[in-house]
C-alpha cells in the first residue's frame, strides 16, 4: 500500500492536478489517471474508488470558481442537472451493491467511444450557444437522458461525466465550454458527492490521501477551468474526443481483465 513518505505524497499530488486538469478541459475524464494510479499505488479496486470519488468533489469546487467569475450559468439549467440527476444517483448506488456492473461496465465503454466518433464525426457540435426554445418535450427528454447518466453514475462511478457534457449540447445547444461548465460544477460538486457520501459510509475511504488529493483536485480544476474558458470551445471539443475515446478503451479494459 502506498505509504505516507514525501515523495509518494508529491507524486500523488502531481498525478490529481494533472488528472483534474484535463477533466476539467473536457468536461469529465479525472478518473481514466486518479483511479488507476492509486491501484497501482496498492489500494483494493474498492477503496481506491471511494478514496478518488471524494476527491473528485474538490475538482467541482476548483473548476467552478474561473466558470462563475464569467456568470453565464443559468439557474434552470443548474436546476435540471440536479432534480434529473440525483435520484439516478442514489438509485444507481443502491443498485451497485447487489449487482454484478461488468455487463455495465462493458456498455459505458463502448457508449463512450461513441461519443468520441460522434463528436468527431459532428464538426459543428457544440461550437455555438443559441438562445432555443425549451419545450415541455425537450426538459422531459433532457430529464430522463439526465436521470440515466445519474443511475450510470452511482452505479459505475467512472466517466459519466463527459456523458452530461454531450447531452446538455445535443439536448440544449449549449457550446463546449458552457456544458463543460454545467457538468464541472453540478456534476462534479453535487453528483460525484452523494456518491462518495454513498462510499464513505461503507468505510473505504483511506483518509490520509485525501489532503494531498483533494489540493491537487483544487488546483487542477482551477487551472483547466480557467485555460478551457481562454482556448475557447473549438479546443475543447478536441481534447473531449481525446479523453472520452481514453476512457472508453480505459472501460473497456476494466471489464475484461
Amino acid at each position: 500500500m502506498l505509504s505516507n513518505d514525501i515523495i509518494s505524497q508529491i507524486l500523488l499530488g502531481f498525478i490529481s492536478f494533472l488528472s483534474n486538469f484535463i477533466s476539467a478541459l473536457s468536461g469529465g475524464g479525472a478518473g481514466l489517471i486518479q483511479l488507476p494510479a492509486l491501484i497501482f499505488f496498492g489500494l483494493p479496486f474498492s477503496k481506491a474508488l471511494a478514496t478518488h470519488k471524494v476527491a473528485s468533489v474538490a475538482l467541482g469546487f476548483g473548476a467552478s470558481v474561473p466558470h462563475l467569475k464569467k456568470n453565464n450559468l443559468q439557474i434552470n439549467y443548474a436546476f435540471l442537472i440536479l432534480i434529473s440527476g440525483l435520484p439516478g444517483v442514489l438509485l444507481g448506488a443502491y443498485t451497485s451493491s447487489i449487482l454484478p456492473n461488468n455487463f455495465s461496465t462493458t456498455l459505458l465503454g463502448f457508449l463512450t467511444l461513441f461519443l468520441s466518433f460522434y463528436s468527431i464525426k459532428q464538426k459543428k457540435l457544440g461550437s455555438t450557444n443559441k438562445k432555443i426554445r425549451i419545450n415541455k418535450l425537450r426538459i422531459i427528454i433532457g430529464s430522463l437522458g439526465l436521470f440515466i447518466i445519474g443511475f450510470f453514475n452511482g452505479y459505475l462511478s467512472s466517466g459519466t461525466g463527459l456523458f452530461v457534457t454531450i447531452w446538455m449540447i445535443t439536448i440544449f445547444d449549449l457550446s463546449f465550454s458552457l456544458a463543460v461548465a454545467y457538468t464541472l460544477i453540478f456534476v462534479g460538486i453535487f453528483w460525484n458527492g452523494i456518491g462518495a457520501l454513498s462510499l464513505g459510509f461503507k468505510g473505504n475511504i483511506i483518509w490520509s490521501y485525501i489532503p494531498v488529493l483533494i489540493l491537487g483536485s483544487l488546483l487542477g480544476g482551477y487551472f483547466g477551468a480557467y485555460f478551457s474558458i481562454i482556448k475557447g470551445s473549438k479546443f475543447i471539443k478536441v481534447v473531449f474526443e481525446l479523453v472520452s475515446f481514453s476512457v472508453g478503451i480505459s472501460l473497456l479494459i476494466k471489464a475484461f481483465l
